[in-house]
This record gives C-alpha cells, sequence and structure tokens, in this order.
C-alpha cells in the first residue's frame, strides 16, 4: 500500500498480512548474527586460541552486514520489519532509517577495531574471562539499541549492553577494575532505573510503546497529558547514561580502570547510545517539548563542554585526560540537541559519529604508547616521538581532529554547529564550542610535548616499570602488529572524512531530516492511505 502524507496527524493505522520481503530481513541480521557469533564464543571460551581466529572474522562479516543495510536505507528510504504475526504497534518491530543505519555501521567499524587490537592487548587470561564473546554480544546491545522501533525493547538492549560492559570492566578482577566497576554499575543502575520509570509512565499515557505509534499520538495527547514530566524524566536518565553534566561523575570515576582496549570500546561507543537516545526520542518523539527545554539543555552542553576539558587539563594521567574529553565531546552533541534545527541535528550526528571513530582511535595511541614508553602518567613518560616517529604522527592527527582543527574530522561538525548556533542568536553557545576546541588544542598538546616531544626522564623508571605491570601492559618497546593496524585504520577515517567531508555531511544531514519530520519513519511502520 502507498500514499500521500499531509503531517502525521492525518495518518492512519493499516495493518498489512504480507510477508516481510526477504531483504527486510538485513534489518535484523546485525543483532542476529552478534548474538549467534556470541553464543558461539561463549561455548569456546576455554579455546583461547580459537577465539581471535573466529572472532574477527566474525567482526567483518557484521560490517558487511551494517554497511549493507545503511546503503539499503539510503537507496529504498526507512525500512521495517515486525517479527512474527503480531503487527504494529503491538509486536517487536526493528526500523532503521539514515541516523540508525549511519550509528550502525560506524559501531561496526570500531568493534572490528577493537576486535584486532584485542589480539595483542588481551591475553589468555582476558580471553577466558570472556573478552570476545562480551565483545560481541556488547555489540548486540549497541545495534539492537540503534535499530529497535520499541521503546521498551530500547530499554532491553541498553540492558543487554549494560550487563556485557560489566563483564568487560572488570575483565582480570583487579582491585581497581572492581572499584571501578562498582562505581560504573550503582550509578548506570540509577539510570537504567530511571529510564524503566519513564517507560511505564509513558505507556500509561499513550497505551504504547511503539515509537511510529507514539509519534502519531503526541500531538493528540499534547494538550491533556503531563509530557513534560515525562521527556524530564527520559532527559535526566539519558543524560546520565551520555555522561552530561551534572550526571557524568562516573565516567572519569571508571573508564581509566580497564584494559586499554575496553576503555576505548567504552569512549567509543556506549555514551553515544545514550546520545541517540537523546535525539531519537526528544528530537523526534518530543519536539514541542525538548523545544521548552531547550535553554537548560544548552547550559547542561556549555558546562558539559567546558568543565570536561577542564578536568582533562587538570589531569596527570593520560587515560583519565581522555575520559574527561569523552565527557567534553558529549557536550558538543547535546548543544546540537539544543538547537533543535536541521543544522543542529546533523551537526550533532556528524559529531557523534566523529567521536567514535577518534576516541576509539585515541585510547589505542595511550595504550601503544605506554607500550613503547613504559607510563600512562605524565611526570614519567617522555621520549615517543624518538622510539616511534610513525605512532607520534598518528597521535598527533588524532589529537588535533579532537580539538575540532583542519584537515580532520572534528573540524566540520564544529563548524556546522557554530554556525547553528549564530544563526539563532545563541553566541554564548558558539562561544562554549570554540573556548572548548581551544582548550582541548591545549590539553593535547600539553600530552604531546611531555609524553611525546620531551626526551625521556631517567627519574621515575622503577614506578612507571610497576605501573605497566599493575596495568597488564605488554613488555615496553614491543609494538604488535594488530594495534598498528587498528589504529591506523581509525586514522585514516578521521582524515579522508576530514578531506572529503561530503558524504558523511550528505548522511548527517539525512538523518537530522528524518528526526525532524518522521512522516517517512511513521509511514514504513504504518504504511498506509491517508485518512482525511
Amino acid at each position: 500500500m502507498a500514499g500521500k502524507t499531509a503531517g502525521l496527524e492525518d495518518l492512519s493505522v493499516a495493518f498489512v498480512t504480507e510477508p516481510v520481503a526477504a531483504a527486510d530481513w538485513l534489518i535484523a541480521a546485525p543483532v542476529v548474527f552478534c548474538l549467534m557469533a556470541g553464543a558461539v564464543l561463549l561455548m569456546l571460551r576455554k579455546r583461547t586460541d580459537l577465539q581471535p581466529l573466529i572472532a574477527i572474522p566474525a567482526l567483518v562479516v557484521l560490517n558487511g552486514l551494517t554497511l549493507g543495510l545503511l546503503a539499503h536505507v539510503v537507496l529504498n528510504g526507512t525500512v521495517t520489519m515486525t517479527m512474527g504475526r503480531w503487527l504494529p504497534p503491538f509486536g517487536i518491530s526493528f526500523t532503521v532509517d539514515p541516523l540508525s543505519g549511519f550509528f550502525a555501521a560506524t559501531s561496526a567499524l570500531v568493534a572490528l577495531a577493537a576486535g584486532i587490537y584485542g589480539r595483542s592487548d588481551v591475553d589468555h587470561s582476558g580471553r577466558r574471562y570472556g573478552f570476545y564473546p562480551f565483545l560481541l554480544l556488547i555489540m548486540a546491545g549497541v545495534l539492537g539499541a540503534f535499530l529497535t522501533g520499541d521503546i521498551f525493547n530500547l530499554y532491553v538492549w541498553f540492558e543487554v549492553l549494560l550487563i556485557s560492559s560489566f563483564g568487560l570492566l572488570v575483565l582480570g578482577s583487579e582491585r581497581a577494575q572492581l572499584d571501578g566497576g562498582v562505581k560504573y554499575a550503582f550509578l548506570n543502575l540509577i539510570a537504567t532505573t530511571l529510564f524503566l520509570v519513564a517507560t511505564g509512565y509513558l505507556y500509561g499515557l499513550f497505551g504504547t510503546l511503539n515509537m511510529a505509534d507514539i509519534a502519531i499520538k503526541a500531538s493528540e495527547l499534547r494538550g491533556t497529558a503531563p509530557l513534560m514530566t515525562l521527556v524530564a524524566l527520559f532527559l535526566l536518565a539519558f543524560a546520565m547514561k551520555a555522561a552530561a553534566f551534572p550526571v557524568n561523575f562516573w565516567l572519569p570515576a571508571s573508564y581509566h580502570t580497564p584494559r586499554l582496549v575496553v576503555s576505548a570500546l567504552f569512549a567509543g561507543l556506549l555514551t553515544k547510545v545514550g546520545i541517540y537516545a537523546l535525539l531519537r526520542i526528544l528530537g523526534m518523539l518530543f519536539p514541542i517539548e525538548r523545544e521548552e527545554l531547550a535553554l537548560i539543555i544548552a547550559i547542561a552542553a556549555a558546562l558539559t563542554m567546558v568543565l570536561g576539558v577542564m578536568g582533562a587539563l587538570a589531569q596527570n594521567d593520560i587515560r583519565r585526560a581522555l575520559g574527561f574529553l569523552v565527557i567534553s565531546g558529549i557536550g558538543v552533541m547535546m548543544a546540537g540537541l539544543a538547537l533543535g534545527s536541521p543544522a543542529g541535528f546533523s551537526g550533532a550526528i556528524f559529531y557523534a559519529a566523529h567521536s567514535m571513530v577518534v576516541m576509539t582511535a585515541l585510547y589505542f595511541a595511550v595504550g601503544i604508547g605506554a607500550r613503547l614508553g613504559g607510563s600512562f602518567n605524565l611526570t614519567s613518560a617522555g621520549g615517543l616521538y624518538a622510539r616511534n616517529a610513525t605512532l607520534a604522527m598518528l597521535t598527533l592527527m588524532l589529537f588535533l581532529s579532537v580539538s575540532g582543527l583542519p584537515p580532520f574530522s572534528g573540524f566540520w561538525p564544529k563548524v556546522v554547529l557554530v554556525k547553528a548556533s549564530l544563526d539563532v542568536g545563541a553566541w554564548w553557545l558558539a562561544g562554549a564550542i570554540l573556548v572548548t576546541g581551544l582548550l582541548t588544542t591545549i590539553t593535547v598538546g600539553r600530552i604531546w610535548a611531555l609524553a611525546y616531544w620531551r626526551p625521556s626522564p631517567e627519574e621515575g623508571r622503577l614506578e612507571a616499570t610497576q605501573e605497566i605491570a599493575s596495568a597488564e601492559i605488554n613488555v615496553p618497546g614491543s609494538l604488535p602488529r594488530g594495534t598498528v593496524v587498528a589504529l591506523a585504520g581509525l586514522v585514516i577515517l578521521t582524515v579522508a572524512a576530514g578531506i572529503w567531508p561530503e558524504p558523511v555531511l550528505k548522511l548527517s544531514q539525512d538523518a537530522a531530516l528524518g528526526l525532524l519530520d518522521p512522516s517517512d519513519y511513521v509511514l514504513s511502520v504504518f504504511p498506509g492511505e491517508v485518512s482525511q
């Protein structure tokens, strides 16, 4: 069935009984594949020699599935698959639009890099504890969150990735890992509880949890239902998941404790799922309420940006500094959410994809640097440029990209967001983005000067050796090929997106328009004639 649309209010629910097209199974294939691959790896948990030989090819296949799904969406528009014969809004639906397809494909690339890097970063004990099964299962949760069209199932996939992240966080059961894991678990469970409360409240108001159905009914209930209370609950829950100010204190307390590959995966993916949920629910389902909360979101965004980068500047441990830079980047994305314009949303989406790649790569670079230099501490680190100039230059490219300087991927979304801020007269928000970029440049410049350009200090070498042993990093001076391949691949992506940004800008703009006008999303779930 086909029809024209004159607005969401005019869309009627029309159920279809035709079987799902064969191509539509591609919609659920990435999640199903991750669950199946994770189960196989779990059964082979004692065969630690086989796990990377299975997991890395599986991640290559996963990239093929997500890129194929993104191409399918770009060519054919938003697509939906409903499980079984329970049709929307009663059944479980996966709906993929440009936003979810773009994020899914980017996250799969990051996971592949983590799988390759983990082959040398995770030892026999870490594999026995389940690094590769947890990696595939956390990807099932991340992809399920991106692809689902149902808010309760969004909660379910959050739980899947949360449980898997617990396993990765305490890999090795060291004291620091357990301490960080307790803080991470406690504060994330508070956010999950708020999410569940908000979901129950939403169901009580709407009688449905299907996102397309909510998009239709929201305008009808806006005058009678307390939607602002509902949206405030969602905002608080997902802001905590995304590590936005003032509910971001769990991230710097935990992200420096696990293995480097785990920290890299968390920095690249987990907070971005919270940003995705904010864009989807506030941007697409409740745009009027988002508009009323725009000033609060903008203030939180500015404080997240500035305080995050100031926290990074104050750190002497490079891993802790990177954790604060993750927080600062979340503020940039929330600035786009606050603006609510096509340019604001597209800038936030572009920056989120950039951050997935660059923050993951930065943790990789820090891990490789620690192998060469023997320390994460700026007091005892030094001489990395003399030891390996190629690594130093790759790291410098990432530092420039995270600062938002050309010709790297971080430059373009910041340009878009600054212009979008000035277009609506929010000069102070544009100023916060620019000041954050300046402070980030100073922060990474300090790290570069002390850890890379400065000659290696002789003092503190015993302390550095003890630190490297406690962190279970490989012997200083060794440089496994897989770690360099993973790092170089991500650096190539950020350089390519900086030099040739048009494809990423186009995807981001299409994704933003899909949020602002969800008619295609709704019609994908409820194909039907327009009722006049």
